[in-house]
């Protein structure tokens, strides 16, 4: 039998993370957020802070666009280098046995290799800017500026790896709108389906 997992993709802002932990936690099973980061981070030599930027950016962002040369001519280059280690880590960790994955593509790595539950946690600006100033401070640019600018970045690094449309709902089995449903109830509502 296969292991049951939760992949978690969700929009800046939207709570995913939060809603990823109060899942695993109710359902006594690992998640895999930032420790994933780390996971990554030993098996690379990279520091977490590159590999977490580096994980947000795809043709177009100064990262990728510099690397995409390279990969297109056959050399491996860094970027190509993390979604190696990235895409054996979490097809490892999914084979261990029952976890929460939050992100890093996890819903497209897994798609043929576990009973699988792919969760997109979405909601309106409004929430997302409120809740990005209240819970992270986030001041420097307009908070809905910056949910722009995470949003495209996640949707072209989804994009280019999976060449799939990040957050379209044919691609996940569940999608929760967190700012009308509230992060509680859609924990809640994906342990439900887990069990």
């Amino acid at each position: 039998m296969k292991n049951r997992v939760i992949t978690i993709s969700c929009e800046f802002g939207s709570g995913g993370r939060t809603i990823g932990k109060k899942v695993a936690e109710k359902l006594g099973i690992p998640c895999y957020d930032n420790e994933l980061l780390q996971k990554i981070a030993a098996e690379s030599g990279f520091s977490e802070n590159y590999i977490k930027d580096a994980g947000e950016y795809a043709p177009g962002g100064f990262l990728v666009s510099a690397f995409s040369h390279a990969s297109r001519s056959g050399n491996p280059n860094n970027a190509d280098y993390l979604w190696k280690i990235q895409y054996n880590i979490i097809t490892e960790l999914a084979e261990k046995g029952p976890c929460v994955i939050v992100g890093r593509c996890a819903d497209y790595i897994l798609r043929d290799k576990a009973d699988c539950l792919r969760v997109f946690i979405h909601a309106d600006m409004q929430f997302r800017a409120e809740r990005i100033v209240k819970e992270y401070g986030e001041r420097e640019q307009s908070p809905e500026q910056r949910l722009r600018d995470k949003d495209k970045r996640r949707a072209a690094y989804h994009r280019f790896y999976t060449d799939m449309k990040w957050g379209r709902a044919q691609n996940y089995d569940l999608t929760l709108n967190s700012g009308t449903i509230g992060i509680d109830r859609c924990a809640d509502i994906i342990c439900g389906l887990y069990e």
